[in-house]
């Protein structure tokens, strides 16, 4: 199954964006402060690495910050590494 085809679920409760695939779940969280999102960490289990899933989640916290107008700042490598390689997203 392509990532792309995996939902992203928005937990507003835990603040992050999650993925479950079979027993596991993926990752990106973040803090909300006024009008400025923070993402402070990517977490993709092992046995998902490499498919795709921390790109879709940065891509879906991304979105939603585009969304509601928020400004983003990231305190995690992976969103960094995503950001410089989609710089329009």
């Amino acid at each position: 199954m392509p990532a792309s085809s995996l939902p992203v679920i928005h937990n507003t409760e835990n603040h992050n964006f999650e993925v479950h695939l079979d027993s596991y779940t993926a990752e990106l969280n973040y803090h909300l402060i006024g009008d400025t999102i923070t993402f402070t960490h990517t977490g993709v289990p092992s046995a998902l690495e490499g498919r795709g899933i921390g790109s879709l989640l940065v891509s879906a916290g991304l979105k939603y910050a585009r969304e509601n107008n928020l400004k983003v700042h990231s305190l995690c490598w992976f969103v960094d590494k995503y950001m410089q390689r989609h710089p329009n997203e």
